[in-house]
Formats: C-alpha cells, sequence, structure tokens
C-alpha cells in the first residue's frame, strides 16, 4: 500500500508513516482489502497524492469519506471514474461552477483533471468498506490527514483551502491564515444546499481571482 504513495509526498511525511499509529493502519487495511470488497481501487488509495504532487498544490478540497458505492470512488473526494452517475453533491458543485463561471456542465465527473492542476482532493479517510459509510474512519486515517493538512499549512504559502461543511471546516481549523486563504461555505450536498448554503458562494471565481494576485496560473474547473 504504501509504494503508491508519491516520492514528493513520501519525503515531507516520513516521519508520519513510521508512527506505530500509522502502522496498524495500514495492518488494518491491509487486512480490510484482502478479506472485504472496500473501495477505491487498492491501486487509488493515494491517488490524490499521486496526481497533485507537494510541490504543485494551489488548492486544497478537504472531503469526508470516498463513496461507498461499486465503481464510484477513484482516491479523489467528490469525484468519480469516468461513466458513473453523478452523486447529488458532485452535481451541486458543477451547477455552481455553471452558475459562477459560466462553465458548461461536464460530461464526464472524474476530477483527475483538477488534480492535474494542483488541486489536492483529500478525503478525511482514504478507504472505505462496500455499501457502509463511514466504516474506515477512526481507524488512524483522520490522524494521517491532519498531518497532510499540517504540513500544507506550515511548508506552503498561498494555499486557497476550500472547507465545504461543519466537518471540513472543523478539519481545517489549524490552517494559518495568516499564509493561506480561506473559503468556507455549506456542503454541496443537498440537505445543505437547499437549505441555501451553498449555492451562489462562488468559491471557483474566488479561487482564481487569488490564484491569479499571487501570479499563479487559474484553474480551469
Amino acid at each position: 500500500m504504501l509504494l503508491s504513495l508519491h516520492s514528493s509526498w513520501r519525503r515531507v511525511l516520513s516521519s508520519e508513516l513510521d508512527k506505530p499509529y500509522f502502522q496498524t493502519l495500514v495492518s488494518f487495511v491491509t487486512e480490510e482489502y484482502a478479506t472485504k470488497i472496500c473501495y477505491p481501487n487498492e491501486k487509488q488509495i493515494f491517488a490524490a497524492f499521486d496526481y497533485c504532487t507537494f510541490e504543485n498544490i494551489k488548492v486544497v478540497i478537504i472531503g469526508q469519506d470516498p463513496y461507498h458505492g461499486f465503481g464510484q470512488a477513484n482516491g479523489l473526494c467528490f469525484s468519480v471514474n469516468d461513466g458513473v452517475t453523478f452523486p447529488p453533491s458532485l452535481t451541486n458543485i458543477f451547477k455552481e461552477i455553471e452558475q459562477d463561471l459560466n462553465i458548461p456542465f461536464p460530461i464526464s465527473g472524474n476530477l483527475e483533471r483538477w488534480a492535474a492542476q494542483g488541486v489536492l482532493l483529500l478525503n478525511a479517510t482514504l478507504t472505505v468498506r462496500e455499501s457502509e459509510a463511514g466504516s474506515h474512519q477512526k481507524k488512524g486515517w483522520e490522524t494521517f490527514t491532519d498531518a497532510v493538512i499540517q504540513k500544507i499549512s506550515d511548508e506552503k504559502e498561498n494555499i486557497v483551502f476550500l472547507l465545504w461543511g461543519g466537518f471540513a471546516q472543523k478539519k481545517g481549523a489549524k490552517i494559518d491564515k495568516r499564509k493561506h486563504h480561506i473559503l468556507a461555505t455549506g456542503h454541496p450536498s443537498p440537505l445543505s444546499a437547499n437549505r441555501g448554503f451553498w449555492f451562489g458562494n462562488k468559491h471557483f471565481s474566488k479561487t482564481n481571482l487569488f490564484l491569479k494576485s499571487k501570479n499563479k496560473a487559474a484553474i480551469e474547473w
């Protein structure tokens, strides 16, 4: 499992990978994948890090769990594999982009195209058992992803953090606001969006305006 963690991340997270909790986590995940159906595919567990190297980060989006339905999760938060019907939260993300930037609704819900431009699509928990939401929570992943966020906050500057919903906002509480640009709003899930806490946030245009102000290339959402 560890062999798939990109070398740029292995360098900055080396001390974390040696900690007892992470070794216990590896044992748990290895056993789960050997005995249960789990998502994403084992080779995609660290896909967020593969597509967005530590050097290239410009934006961080924090999710919670991978999708737990067949064929959906691909290791990037909110993203689904090509050909998969868009889950409701992803549909609402694309609707907001359409309204904000006048970009046509995409054919594919695969967000690898964002990650390749420097968007880290980080779930708090990187694995899940089929049809059992939250089944791999509190096994060590949250500690690991907290360390990832802390490393980015400490070692980078002028990163845009998009914190959607209370969970992501709590997860990002330790981000250094003096060094980074934080945009917070409601979660794109229908429950939140239909109550007026998502649409109209303009996070995508705001992100690009900030990046341009720091002489960074805008994201092609």
